[in-house]
């Protein structure tokens, strides 16, 4: 009779072939085994490549130990950046597929192709967020909520408007871009007969289908009726991400949704204004109620 100890210092009799019942129990846990002869009591390894695979095992932990996600952090860098948010990229580079209305972005991008291409859908799975909650969305106005989340996910210009925030899918979010005046209102004005049931859409929808539907006892109106200014819209809407300006597009104060991009990224501009007056510890202007 012989006997065998496994690891955990269990000892084992075996009448069949030591050799065997060892490379059995090694096989099945990938573990060293020790054993010995009735009366031997010596301990013998099975050979080299369990220590090896030891000091892998100790590489693999320590390397899965650092590679952490991005956590929450003093944003000290405002130019060239992306948000540590749910789909963004964790540095700002060119994109050459980005889809449709986010091609303006494709030279220097927080977005990859896949994201931009599902903006662009009704039901997207990166929010798994429904336009036509009540009813169909008129097309005039999705093409602006479309340019909304290119403006989010694609642009690297953000940075001085970038926070912090507690939320389980970013840690992130932008908070009072000055929006140009003109894009505001050209937004407002193709959203104003369609239809939805909320002021914000941040929050309080009904999520149980896996989908936003509204709320109980939410009616579904006219976007003026709940948005009866641009300002209400644009500021209302993402709770408060956007800041009307009372300046327009091209004059280096506003940030653009919508922007020629032969004409280059009119945004880099406007972020490194921000950017020298925060600098500065000056005050910012060019946002309504700023």
């Amino acid at each position: 009779m012989k006997h065998w100890r496994n690891p955990r210092g269990e000892v084992h009799k075996s009448g069949g072939s030591l050799s065997d019942h060892r490379a059995s129990w090694c096989q099945s846990l990938d573990l060293e085994c020790c054993w010995w002869e009735a009366g031997g009591g010596s301990c013998l390894q099975m050979d080299m490549a369990w220590q090896m695979m030891q000091l892998l095992l100790l590489a693999l932990v320590t390397a899965s130990g650092s590679a952490q996600p991005r956590s929450a952090r003093a944003r000290t860098d405002l130019l060239n950046v992306c948000m540590n948010a749910k789909h963004h990229k964790a540095q700002p580079s060119p994109e050459d597929e980005l889809y449709g209305q986010c091609s303006p972005w494709k030279k220097n991008a927080c977005c990859t192709a896949n994201t931009s291409q599902e903006l662009h859908k009704d039901t997207s799975r990166l929010y798994n967020f429904n336009w036509d909650h009540c009813g169909k969305m008129e097309p005039a106005c999705k093409r602006h909520f479309i340019q909304d989340g290119c403006l989010y996910e694609c642009s690297p210009n953000l940075g001085p408007w970038i926070r912090q925030v507690n939320q389980s899918w970013r840690k992130e979010r932008i908070l009072n871009v000055p929006l140009c005046k003109e894009d505001c209102e050209r937004w407002w004005e193709d959203c104003r007969t369609s239809y939805t049931c909320k002021s914000n859409w941040h929050k309080g929808w009904n999520w149980t289908s896996g989908i936003n539907e509204c709320p109980a006892r939410a009616l579904c109106r006219t976007f003026e009726s709940y948005f009866p200014t641009p300002a209400a819209l644009c500021e209302g809407v993402w709770s408060h991400s956007f800041k009307v300006s009372n300046y327009s597009g091209g004059s280096g104060r506003c940030i653009q949704m919508w922007f020629d991009s032969a004409q280059g990224n009119a945004n880099e501009e406007v972020a490194k204004f921000y950017a020298a007056t925060m600098n500065a510890g000056a005050p910012s202007h060019g946002i309504i109620g700023s």
